[in-house]
């Protein structure tokens, strides 16, 4: 009995046992039950806080709650509650928010607190700025490591060589910490386990063998080396290579390598599938060891100098078995022309754009049955087209062939085996005459672009159908179509060029997604009433551009402009608008340029002080009245050009435009401006080195008396024009100061004064007219030093002394001096003293070599005085009578003058004697 009732307490104690046992581990493995995170790791990170600022907040979480595990990108164990996971990065749509690492939404430094984290295997720290710290070593002792991201983070100097010892770690991205250098590889060797490596923008400068080491990753599936300046490799030790890696992706672009990286990728991978060589200076073409990349579909070797037979490279990407699908040989410079393509079933994107490929398109184009992609832009290729060129592409959804001299020969009926195009780029091939019909087949087309494509006549009745396909770019520019447009206010346009054609009539409507519309030099005609009438435009229309100049507008400008608050540019100029300029152009708060030159508008400028973006404000040629507006100035304080020519304004030039610190065109020519100029215009030396604008900044202007329009070069433009109005005074001493100035035309005024003595300080200058006005003194001496000059007119004022010498001012035609009575001196004269102005002292060195004196004036000098000798002298001493006469008359001279001169002696001594008596008495 009493070892039954043993063997039974026995029993009952191990049940017990295994009871409590299960309670213990369901109590341990169910996540239920953890509420916080251990208290040292707590602390632990809490710690590395306190090396951030966090200005933004970002990590609230981090005091709000107390279980860190809840905490913004901490991740714990479920099980264990250990903290397994760090991540405070930010996503790249999130950096692009700051310009600058400073403006981060963290930054600071990494504690050594980390190392109290021992189970953490995901650290995550990208776009946070840590201010060019080094990389710390202790993070190589992060043993559990497999994903380390430190993207974008400002790190600055070597990288430690410690990160060799994360055995675990199979995700490295340590890209565009443009500080950081290595001088070895031999630490990556013994990460065998990482199959993801960037590193892009670091300093490779220095790694010789940096082949040989990424060659040792057998598990390394993708490599990212972008702008690593890569040393090139020596050919002879790729043999020396015996292993190879599971490469699937490769980026090795700008990195200046030669084309022995072909032989190094040939050897690396067989399985590669996507390789990009861009920006490099590949120069020979693709090798044969290219043929056993059988599973490669995406090549991009853009931006090199590669050359040759582009037929020579395309064959070395042929097996058997070929699956590529993208080939990018874009910017390159290619010669010969398209080879063979029947190889290439499986081709997908084919891109060739930008090279030097002549000769025709082969028809094989036609075999590529999987073809969804061809890109042939900017090439010198020519030949006709036809529809065997397209023969079986039913997957075509893109087709480039701009900027070639192909001529399409497809009859009107063609119906094309595609008709999924979604992009189509045909300018400056010769399409026409006709617009080509079997563009109307196709039912996904988002971007059509037909400039100067050779096309004629109007469009098809039918073109509203293309329209309705969801249309979102049209270029029909530099044509020469006609008629008039239909109503496109149902359509889904956002671009529409249609420059350079001969559409009439009135604007249609255009539809609420327009952002670029460009009618310019077209015959549209009547008012612009349909700009305010176009159907569900509202405060929020995103018309950025409106260009309708060089037409045939008429009647007054509507108002209604606060309906294009994000509008940058307006171009009306050209046209024969009228009446006064509404009011709401100043609710254009967005607006950049504004041109209404050309036209017939009058009245007064209405306000725009809240466009304070305004860069170029042209109203030149109008009926404009009253007074500069202040307010210029003072809000416009970024104006590059300012062009108010030709229009009525009149008063005093206000104070305020000096606050133009960076205009480069101030045109106030041909008004009714009095008053003198503003001694502050020095404050306008600076003249930005830019426009700086992205939109067209075209404008005309008076250059070398001739008005020309200055288009991209309007930038390198320094020019102020104020001719022909009633200015006063003298030309202050402070505009010798603008010394960037290239053209400064002040005539027809009525200046006063001297120039500027320090005129020669603007050395920049190309054209200067000072002409009519009543200018006087001399042309300062520092003109000379103006060797730019290319055209000057001073005449009709009342300039003396002589023209400055030794320079290109003698160069310049006489007329240009012409009208100044006290001017002289070459061109104008030979000389000075014929101008009854005598030479100064420091001017007679110049007076005896201006070639006046020359061998003849001696020869003829010295002849006559011998002449004049002997016929005096000599006949005194030949005839003796002749000698007594001569000196009796000297004699009797002689005394005469001594009798004059004792009688005059006499008579000054009886005065003074005379009034000394009257004096004492």
């Amino acid at each position: 009995m009493s070892g039954m009732s043993s063997m039974h307490s026995v029993l009952v104690g191990f049940v017990c046992l295994a009871i409590a046992s299960a309670i213990c581990c369901s109590s341990v493995g169910s996540s239920d039950n953890i509420t916080t995170c251990f208290e040292s790791e707590r602390h632990a990170l809490l710690q590395f806080k306190q090396g951030l600022v966090d200005e933004s907040d970002s990590l609230a979480s981090w005091k709000s709650e107390k279980d860190c595990c809840n905490w913004r990108g901490i991740g714990c164990n479920t099980q264990t509650g250990h903290v397994t996971s760090l991540n405070i990065s930010f996503s790249t749509i999130d950096a692009y928010y700051y310009s600058s690492p400073s403006e981060a939404p963290l930054r600071g430094e990494i504690n050594t607190s980390l190392l109290d984290l021992p189970y953490l295997n995901y650290l995550d720290f990208s776009f946070v700025d840590f201010q060019g710290i080094v990389i710390p070593k202790f993070i190589g002792s992060l043993s559990r490591l497999e994903k380390l991201r430190l993207r974008e983070c400002n790190f600055s100097g070597h990288l430690p060589p410690q990160l060799g010892n994360l055995s675990n770690l199979h995700t490295l991205d340590l890209s565009y910490n443009d500080g950081v250098s290595l001088e070895n590889l031999e630490w990556l060797t013994h990460l065998v386990s990482l199959r993801y490596l960037s590193m892009s923008s670091l300093d490779f400068s220095k790694v010789v063998n940096w082949p040989q080491s990424l060659s040792k990753l057998t598990s390394l599936n993708e490599l990212l080396l972008d702008g690593c300046n890569l040393p090139n490799m020596n050919p002879r030790s790729i043999s020396l290579i015996n292993s190879s890696t599971s490469l699937q992706l490769l980026h090795l672009s700008y990195n200046n390598l030669n084309s022995s990286i072909f032989y190094w990728i040939a050897k690396a991978s067989t399985s590669i599938i996507h390789i990009d060589l861009s920006g490099n200076k590949l120069e020979s073409g693709i090798p044969k060891g290219f043929q056993n990349l059988c599973s490669l579909e995406s090549l991009n070797l853009s931006y090199n100098n590669i050359s040759g037979n582009i037929e020579d490279s395309t064959k070395a990407l042929y097996c058997a078995n070929n699956t590529l699908e993208t080939l990018d040989l874009d910017y390159n410079h290619f010669w010969g022309s398209i080879p063979e393509l029947t190889g290439f079933s499986e081709l997908r994107y084919f891109d060739l754009s930008w090279n030097n490929l002549n000769g025709s398109l082969t028809e094989s184009i036609g075999q590529l049955y999987s073809l969804q992609n061809l890109y042939l832009n900017g090439n010198s290729m020519s030949g006709v087209i036809t529809e065997s060129h397209f023969r079986n592409l039913s997957r075509l959804q893109a087709l480039g062939l701009a900027l070639n001299r192909f001529s399409m020969n497809i009859s009107s009926d063609w119906k094309p085996p595609f008709q999924r195009l979604s992009w189509l780029d045909m300018s400056y091939c010769n399409v026409g005459p006709n617009f080509p019909k079997w563009i109307l087949t196709q039912r996904n087309l988002s971007e059509l672009y037909l400039s100067n494509a050779g096309i004629s006549g109007s469009l098809p009745p039918n073109f509203s159908d293309i329209l309705s396909t969801g249309l979102q770019t049209i270029d029909f520019s530099t044509n020469q179509i006609h008629g008039k447009l239909p109503n496109l206010s149902t359509t889904s346009l956002g671009y529409v060029n249609l420059a350079y054609n001969r559409f009439f009539g009135a604007v249609p409507l255009f539809p609420p997604t327009i952002t670029l519309l460009d009618l310019s030099y077209n015959k549209f005609s009547e008012p612009l009433s349909s700009i305010c009438e176009t159907n569900s435009f509202g405060a929020h229309s995103p018309l950025l551009n409106l260009d309708i100049s060089h037409n045939l507008l008429t009647g007054e400008l509507p108002n209604c402009w606060m309906l294009f608050q994000q509008l940058i540019s307006l171009n009306l100029g050209w046209n024969r608008l009228s009446g006064k300029l509404p009011s709401s152009l100043g609710n254009l708060e967005g607006i950049e340029a504004m041109r209404l030159h050309e036209n017939k508008f009058s009245g007064e400028l209405p306000s725009l002080e809240n466009c304070t973006g305004l860069q170029l404000v042209d109203l030149g040629n109008n009926n404009l009245s009253g007074k500069i507006p202040t307010w210029i100035g003072q809000s416009l304080t970024d104006l590059s050009i300012l062009r108010l020519r030709s229009n009525k304004f009149n008063g005093f030039i206000p104070m305020s435009l000096c606050n133009l610190a960076t205009i480069h065109v101030l045109d106030l020519s041909r008004n009714n401006i009095s008053g003198a100029l503003p001694h502050c215009f020095s404050n306008i030396t600076a003249l930005a080195d830019d426009i700086g604008t992205d939109y067209d900044s075209s404008t005309e202007l008076v250059w070398k008396g001739i008005e020309i329009e200055f288009g991209k070069n309007l930038d390198s433009m320094r020019s102020i024009d104020m001719s022909s109005n009633y200015l006063v005074g003298e030309i202050p001493e402070s505009i010798a100061r603008m010394t960037e100035l290239k053209s400064l035309n002040l005539s027809r005024n009525h200046l006063t004064g001297k120039l500027p003595q320090d005129f020669g300080n603007m050395k920049m200058l190309e054209s200067l007219d000072l002409s009519r006005n009543n200018l006087s003194g001399e042309i300062p001496p520092s003109f000379s030093t103006l060797h730019f000059l290319g055209v000057l007119d001073v005449s009709h004022n009342q300039l003396s002394g002589r023209i400055p010498g030794g320079t290109q001012l003698q160069g310049f035609n006489a007329s240009v001096y012409t009208d100044n009575l006290g001017l002289c001196g070459p061109p104008l004269t030979p000389d000075c003293s014929r101008n009854g102005t005598t030479p100064t002292d420091d001017n007679k060195e110049r007076h005896d070599n201006d070639g006046h004196i020359s061998l003849g004036f001696l020869i003829s000098a010295v002849l006559g005085f011998i002449t004049g000798f002997w016929v005096v002298c000599g006949s005194l001493l030949l005839k003796s009578s002749w000698r007594y006469a001569y000196f009796k008359f000297f004699d009797d001279s002689r005394d005469w003058i001594y009798v004059k001169m004792a009688v005059y002696k006499a008579k000054c001594r009886g005065d003074y004697f005379k009034d000394k008596w009257k004096f004492w008495n």
